[in-house]
């Protein structure tokens, strides 16, 4: 056991861990576009619960305001009180083979600390790899294969899977200082952050969570199962196309951003995902509007 550990508790199953297993760490709560993240914790959960290995102190991370725990009521009585987790645990994939999950709420408090807990977890139990991911709204058409922007420092990963490189500054996730801690030590990380269409980005896209397993199975060597995620994919797609297909306007915007997402693809100098395109690039809420205006005239009376 790890001396004096500040915000975690060791699960059952810490003596259990091999050498040079991989970590994957996903935490909602980030600008979850497509409840990207979400949907992939469920999937993975869904597979193999897993066992604990360790339980982070939500009293000492989370605002409970922004992340309330949850009650049950039965007869008028409350019978359940559920505080949101943050969990290390050991899975196994579709063949068999171990992996760490760190999943749950992204801290609201104490990141450093919470990194150095992670830096000492990683150290402990010797992780081979480090893959992370969160997702983030962009003017790319769903129509489109799901694309990846890869930041960290395994070269070649990035380089055979990232859509573009990265010269920005952004608002940080609690796993960047971690990412930039394990950089600078030279221990091999990725994360993976995946483009979903802004126009969707309030809704449950299962295609971005496909690619988010996808790249997640590439980079840390795991088999993910996405069946359940396919079909569901395939539903929504459906329902998508149908809307547009019934809207003259919204394919015209459609369209601009296929025209730009195809040149980015390309490699186009020009046709960069940040620019304009000449005036006809549509915004999320000119989408978002146009979709809400047809579903609103496809309710009936009685629907709200």
């Amino acid at each position: 056991m790890l001396s004096d550990p500040s915000m975690y508790r060791p699960g059952e199953a810490w003596h259990e861990i091999p050498p040079g297993l991989p970590l994957v760490a996903l935490l909602s709560g980030y600008r979850d576009a497509g409840q990207t993240v979400r949907q992939g914790i469920e999937a993975l959960l869904s597979q193999d619960e897993g066992r604990i290995v360790a339980s982070f102190d939500a009293d000492q991370l989370l605002d409970y305001r922004a992340r309330r725990p949850v009650v049950k009521l039965e007869s008028n009585r409350v019978t359940e009180y559920r505080v949101p987790r943050l969990d290390l645990r050991l899975l196994n994939d579709s063949l068999g083979q171990p992996f760490l999950l760190l999943s749950g709420f992204e801290p609201d408090f104490r990141w450093d600390q919470f990194t150095g807990d992670l830096l000492r977890l990683h150290a402990h139990f010797m992780v081979s790899s480090t893959t992370w991911a969160h997702s983030i709204p962009m003017p790319v058409p769903h129509t489109r294969p799901a694309r990846l922007a890869v930041t960290g420092n395994r070269d070649e990963f990035i380089e055979n899977n990232s859509v573009w490189q990265t010269n920005i500054e952004a608002p940080a996730h609690a796993l960047h200082e971690l990412e930039f801690e394990l950089t600078a030590s030279d221990e091999p990380v990725v994360d993976l952050v995946v483009l979903v269409p802004h126009y969707l980005a309030d809704s449950s896209v299962p295609a971005g969570a496909m690619k988010l397993l996808e790249g997640i199975g590439s980079a840390a060597g795991v088999m993910i199962d996405t069946e359940q995620l396919r079909e569901r994919d395939r539903v929504f797609r459906t329902d998508v196309d149908a809307q547009i297909a019934e809207n003259e306007e919204m394919q015209r915007l459609i369209q601009a951003l296929e025209t730009q997402y195809d040149g980015v693809v390309r490699g186009t100098p020009r046709e960069n995902p940040f620019a304009d395109a000449d005036g006809e690039m549509p915004s999320a809420d000119d989408i978002a509007n146009e979709l809400e205006r047809y579903l609103s005239a496809r309710r009936k009376p009685n629907e709200t």
